[in-house]
């Protein structure tokens, strides 16, 4: 996480995550905000059993939850009517789950 400054330049660094559950990394690649300030990720394990999937973390980057998939994941979106339905493009599968919140829109 950075500070942006009113010349818009970046200064500050802070570690948001280190994104490791039970000792495990779980790399980060697609991620998306909902409306609260969360990050949503997908998260790659490679071949750690049970911490491939989606994970959430809070603003200040605290893990707030996870979906556990039997595969890698690669890329998440909020979409829908309402923007409440979470698609997850795994290495062999599209998931589509509702969820309790919604994507952040543009803007």
């Amino acid at each position: 996480m950075f500070d942006v400054g009113s010349d818009n330049k970046l200064s500050d660094l802070k570690k948001f995550s280190d994104c490791v559950i039970d000792g495990v990394k779980c790399g980060p690649d697609g991620l998306r905000c909902d409306v609260n300030g969360n990050v949503w990720a997908s998260s790659n394990a490679g071949r750690a059993v049970g911490y491939n999937g989606v994970t959430v973390w809070s603003p200040e980057g605290k893990l707030l939850g996870r979906i556990r998939l039997p595969e890698v994941c690669g890329n998440i979106t909020f979409g829908g009517p309402k923007r409440n339905r979470l698609f997850v493009a795994a290495s062999q599968s599209l998931y589509a789950v509702f969820a309790a919140t919604q994507g952040a829109g543009p803007g």
